[in-house]
């Protein structure tokens, strides 16, 4: 037991306790100044400043690229469109070329007929009916008929 009390009060022990006391109580001051401390430190700030300047430089760039590439979307589908219609008129032309459908057109077009053939015309009742109602305009005064005419007229555009 001699020993252990002289080791208890030897120099030694208490460099140690005291170690371990100022130990512990840096590791308390540090574990509060911690929690006191803002989460934000110099390097996250740095870093956020970096990624927003990037964020802000790449901005135009990426809207341009976008931009374009829907321009090219479109003249993508308007070439497209364009093949559809040389299609259509190569097909035209083709048929154009039978004699027949040649024939067909000009009869259904220019009401031709072959010899020994009648021809006839159906007419529109409404149309007949307009052109009776036209013949009342000589009954009228000049401007009431030049008036109907740009109220036709106008009618047509739309």
């Amino acid at each position: 037991m001699a020993v252990k009390d002289r080791d208890r009060f030897s120099t030694a022990t208490r460099i140690r306790l005291l170690g371990e006391q100022t130990a512990a109580r840096v590791y308390r001051s540090q574990t509060k100044r911690q929690a006191r401390r803002s989460r934000l430190t110099g390097r996250a700030a740095l870093l956020a400043l970096v990624l927003c300047t990037l964020v802000v430089a790449l901005a135009y760039p990426i809207r341009q690229y976008v931009s374009q590439r829907a321009d090219i979307a479109d003249q993508q589908r308007l070439q497209e469109q364009a093949r559809q219609r040389v299609q259509h008129l190569r097909d035209l032309k083709a048929r154009w070329q039978d004699d027949a459908y040649a024939a067909q057109q000009i009869r259904q077009r220019l009401h031709y007929v072959m010899p020994g053939e009648t021809g006839f015309i159906v007419i529109d009742p409404k149309a007949a009916e307009q052109s009776h109602a036209d013949l009342g305009a000589a009954d009228r005064s000049w401007y009431a008929n030049v008036w109907d005419g740009v109220d036709k007229a106008d009618a047509s555009d739309q």
